[in-house]
């Protein structure tokens, strides 16, 4: 059975009822697709049409199951289960060699193009996984599965060393070394002094509006921080407006703060407040 007989069998129209595979809610079409593969459809409160849902993933029209006996209709000849890239919402332009390689020959992500356990092959499946969560990619048997199941493409830190998820083979120390770096770059630890940098502290913030930002503090001129003299913070709190130093991209307002974050730079202070 292909897509055009699913239509008309269960008559697929305006505001009929759907629920798709790995989705809970229950929405509405709102139009089908030119080449019959995929309908427009909005959830019934929001009514923000051409939420785009492939017919691949229906599993209920107006109530009734559907049942597809052979509902791939990708010309691949008996259906391989290979990925289908929906391109009336994303360009080819915009994927990986690697994608476009098991596309365009009809190849699974079970079969993959690189070697198992290389970077190219874990980026391949996290891909994947962006474009199925965004309805751009279709997958079908055993990468759906995993696609749902798993969390293969992932990378996670354990006892100190990163290792892939859901994945039995263990990285070279070489591919270790580059993943850690990444996400090492990607994802530092915020809101974390830390010692060093182009001043004597450092440390990442969220800047506002999204992105992060390092941000530099701690006087250079080889001056010691007076933490645990009382009248040396008053001095130093008034002499700065600590008071009203809010803004946390600013060095201010971390030099303000330092002795809250005395034991983790290392420095000996009882005191928590401002200077």
């Amino acid at each position: 059975m292909n897509f055009e007989d699913i239509i008309k069998k269960y008559r697929i129209g305006k505001d009929s009822r759907v629920v798709f595979k790995n989705d809970p809610k229950t929405y509405y079409v709102y139009n089908i697709s030119g080449d019959r593969k995929s309908l427009f459809v909005y959830d019934g409160v929001n009514k923000i049409p051409r939420k785009n849902k492939q017919l691949a993933n229906l599993v209920k029209v107006d109530g009734k199951e559907v049942i597809k006996e052979n509902a791939c209709n990708c010309g691949c000849g008996g259906c391989a289960k290979a990925p289908i890239l929906n391109e009336q919402l994303v360009a080819r332009q915009g994927l990986s060699e690697g994608m476009l390689w098991h596309i365009d020959n009809k190849k699974p992500l079970t079969e993959n193009l690189y070697r198992a356990g290389s970077n190219k092959y874990f980026e391949l499946w996290k891909e994947a996984r962006t474009l199925y969560s965004r309805d751009l990619l279709e997958v079908k048997g055993d990468d759906l599965d995993i696609l749902m199941e798993t969390d293969l493409g992932h990378i996670a830190e354990y006892n100190g060393q990163l290792v892939p998820l859901d994945f039995p083979i263990e990285l070279t120390e070489e591919e270790l070394l580059a993943e850690a770096k990444k996400v090492k770059k990607k994802n530092p630890p915020l809101n974390k002094p830390k010692r060093g940098g182009s001043k004597k502290f450092y440390v990442y913030v969220r800047k506002p509006g999204g992105g992060i930002k390092k941000v530099s503090f701690g006087d250079t001129s080889g001056l010691s921080a007076k933490i645990n003299n009382p009248e040396a913070r008053r001095a130093f709190a008034k002499r700065h407006d600590c008071a009203n130093k809010k803004d946390k991209t600013k060095a201010s307002y971390w030099s303000c703060r330092l002795p809250r974050y005395a034991k983790l730079l290392g420095l000996k202070s009882n005191f928590s407040g401002f200077w």
